[in-house]
C-alpha cells in the first residue's frame, strides 16, 4: 500500500477499544485547539462500539468539549433510527446519549427515505458544513471491516468504489440487498486520519492481503483506503493480526 499505514497491535479487542478511545480524545483536543471543531464520520460494528461505550464514561467524556465536536455516519442502514440494525442506534446508545453533545452536532443519515434521496440530503449537509464542493477534510474517520474486506458499506465489487465525483451514494448489501448509504472512497481518502478498529481471527486472511497483498488487493475495498494527505492507522488485536 502506497500509504505506509501504522499497524499497532494489542493483546485484546478491549485494548484496541481502550486506544481508540484515547485517540478520538487527543484527535478532538488538537483540532479544537487548532480550528475549533473536530468533525468525524463514525464506523458501526462490534469493536467501534466498545470504544464509544469508553467515551461515555467519566474517564473520557470530561476531557472533551462537547460543544464543538460533530459527529457524522461513514455508512447507514436504510432503517428507522430506533431499528436494531441503526448505526445511529448504537451509537446513540453507546455514547451520544451520555456526553453534553448539543443535538444539531448529530448528523444522522436518512433511512426512512429513497435511498437515492437520502445520499443527496446528506451530501448536500456535508457540504453546507464543510463549506465547499471540493472534498470534504473530516478530521478523523472511524472504519471497520467486513470479512470479505469490505470497509464502510463499500463491498468488494460494488459500482460505489468507482465513485469519483460524488460524497455520498447509495448501494446494497451484495448477500442481503438491503439498501445501504455510504460515504464514497474519495471522501474518506481525503480526511486528516482515518483509524481502522479490527479484531477477531474472521479478519486474520482479509488483513494481510490488504497490508502485504499484491495488485489483487484493488478487490478489496479496505485496501483502497489510502489518505491524499493524513494519516492511516490500523489499531488490531492479536487475533486479527495472526497472519500478519
Amino acid at each position: 500500500m502506497s500509504s505506509n499505514p501504522n499497524v499497532l497491535i494489542f493483546d485484546t479487542p478491549e485494548q484496541v477499544a481502550q486506544a481508540a478511545a484515547e485517540r478520538f480524545v487527543d484527535y478532538a483536543s488538537a483540532s479544537i485547539h487548532e480550528h475549533r471543531s473536530f468533525a468525524v464520520a463514525l464506523a458501526g460494528g462490534s469493536t467501534p462500539r466498545r470504544a464509544y461505550e469508553l467515551l461515555g464514561t467519566d474517564e473520557f467524556k470530561s476531557r472533551v468539549d462537547w460543544s464543538l465536536v460533530h459527529l457524522f455516519f461513514g455508512d447507514e442502514r436504510m432503517v428507522a433510527p430506533d431499528s436494531p440494525e441503526s448505526n445511529y442506534r448504537m451509537v446513540n446508545d453507546a455514547f451520544i446519549s451520555r456526553v453534553p453533545l448539543p443535538p444539531h452536532n448529530v448528523h444522522p443519515i436518512n433511512g426512512e427515505t429513497q435511498p437515492q434521496k437520502s445520499a443527496e440530503s446528506y451530501e448536500t449537509e456535508l457540504k453546507s458544513f464543510f463549506g465547499t464542493t471540493d472534498w470534504p477534510r473530516f478530521d478523523l474517520v472511524l472504519l471497520g471491516m467486513g470479512d470479505d474486506g469490505h470497509t464502510a458499506s463499500l463491498f468488494p465489487g460494488s459500482d460505489a468504489l468507482k465513485e469519483k465525483a460524488k460524497w455520498v451514494v447509495a448501494t446494497t448489501h451484495p448477500q442481503s440487498r438491503q439498501a445501504r448509504i455510504t460515504l464514497t472512497l474519495p471522501v474518506i481518502n481525503h480526511a486528516a486520519r482515518v483509524n481502522f478498529l479490527v479484531t477477531g481471527e474472521k479478519k486474520a486472511a482479509p488483513l494481510v492481503r490488504v497490508l502485504h497483498g499484491d495488485a489483487a488487493n484493488e478487490e478489496l475495498p479496505a485496501g483502497k483506503i489510502r489518505p491524499v494527505n493524513g494519516i492511516l492507522e490500523w489499531l488490531v488485536d492479536r487475533s486479527a493480526a495472526s497472519k500478519l
